[in-house]
């Protein structure tokens, strides 16, 4: 009996994705439930399971292709696993010294063992000049080489080459040969992540009046308070005491003050929100993502903690849903975890407020006539100034300050 592999049903809003990657060959067992192939959307990877155990006989479907709901991705049939064929080659990379996708890749061999693959270009390159295939450094993916690399290669066989008597290369000296090895340019397509992302930033851009105003905040005593309880709080909730649980409730505060900053624009609509679900910014290696934390304002500072714990956790695997990266009503990026003095955030549509955080740095302060080292972060806020005015803006940030400058305020709401 075969079963058909499908794309599954895609969330809400997304109409096709990229297949990334296959984790199984043709011929190859599986098991129930085993992740055969990656899809990534806009938003998040998908893992397609295999609904039975068996064997993938077919793939369909090559890595790089874009596909919708219900397509057949690969057949899976019963029996035994047996040789497995060659894997369905990756679109190649784009770039200046590209190949076509409908060439074949044979390996070439020096008989030492040690395997080449290149393309009928490249081999045709490689004959032309008498060269071993195994000599030449690729950069191609998984090592391929490229027809730049074999110039760049011949290049410096030229420089190093030259015997009594012959004429000097024209231009080409040791210098040149690592220009001509350094000086390459590889060109690659944006993830279907990266490019939702240059999307929305664009479309925050010419949509919003976006403005930012910026403060400063001295944490001696959230520091204080951490270095207090930090080991006692990681003892009870089995989680660590971070500063992203405080700034997170002294956001709260305020966003409770200036409730036009936890708002949206909806056409010529502002849409107030009664409830706090916070985006926090996670950097991953497929780009940056915001999850959302529901009802921050019902959470201790150990559940805050946790559940931002489990979000970026899934974030950085790509197991993250898409429920959890939509709905949020404000958004809070630490950029300082890099070493970032002072940045102007980008709103995170349809949102009209984003807190950005930097790095601690101790600064000399006047504190009561003298002259103090202290715990110094600026902090900024951009702001849709459609309906945020200035004033508020201001305010909001003082509040943040407030709160944080004084950790009492927080256990009393004041």
């Amino acid at each position: 009996m075969s079963i058909e592999i499908k794309v599954p049903q895609l969330p809400e809003s997304v109409s096709d994705a990229t297949l990334v990657a296959w984790h199984k060959q043709v011929g190859q067992a599986v098991g129930r439930d085993e992740n055969l192939v990656d899809l990534e959307t806009d938003k998040v990877v998908l893992e397609v399971p295999a609904p039975a155990a068996g064997v993938l006989s077919e793939i369909r479907i090559d890595d790089g292709a874009t596909v919708t709901a219900g397509d057949v991705l690969a057949i899976l049939s019963d029996g035994e696993a047996g040789v497995a064929a060659p894997a369905a080659e990756p679109v190649p990379e784009v770039g200046s010294a590209i190949e076509s996708a409908a060439e074949s890749r044979p390996e070439s061999s020096n008989g030492t063992g040690k395997s080449v693959k290149t393309s009928p270009a490249v081999r045709r390159l490689l004959e032309e000049h008498d060269l071993d295939a195994t000599m030449v450094p690729g950069t191609g993916k998984d090592g391929r080489i490229t027809k730049a690399d074999v110039m760049a290669f011949l290049k410096v066989e030229d420089a190093n080459n030259v015997t009594p008597g012959d004429p000097a290369p024209a231009v080409i000296d040791d210098s040149d040969a690592v220009l001509a090895l350094e000086r390459r340019e590889q060109r690659v397509p944006m993830t279907r992540l990266r490019a939702r992302i240059a999307e929305r930033l664009v479309e925050a851009q010419h949509t919003a009046a976006m403005l930012t105003t910026f403060n400063e905040v001295d944490l001696t005593e959230v520091m204080s308070l951490r270095s207090r309880y930090r080991d006692p709080f990681e003892k009870q909730h089995g989680v660590r005491l971070g500063f992203m649980s405080f700034f997170a409730k002294a956001s709260i505060e305020a966003l409770k003050k200036f409730p036009v900053v936890n708002a949206s624009v909806e056409g010529t609509d502002i849409v107030y929100h009664n409830y706090y679900d916070i985006g926090v910014a996670v950097s991953t290696d497929r780009g940056l993502m915001v999850p959302v934390l529901r009802d921050v304002d019902q959470m201790s500072f150990a559940e805050f903690e946790q559940a931002l714990v489990d979000v970026a956790e899934k974030a950085q695997k790509g197991t993250i849903g898409m429920e959890e990266l939509t709905g949020g009503t404000f958004t809070i990026t630490n950029g300082g975890i890099f070493g970032s003095m002072l940045s102007t955030p980008i709103l995170n549509q349809p949102q009209s407020g984003i807190l950005g955080m930097h790095t601690i740095q101790q600064r000399p302060m006047v504190v009561d006539g003298g002259i103090v080292p202290r715990p110094m972060m600026y902090i900024a806020l951009t702001y849709d100034h459609r309906i945020i005015d200035g004033r508020e803006a201001v305010q909001f940030l003082v509040t943040i300050k407030q709160q944080l400058e004084d950790p009492g305020r927080l256990l009393l709401s004041v």
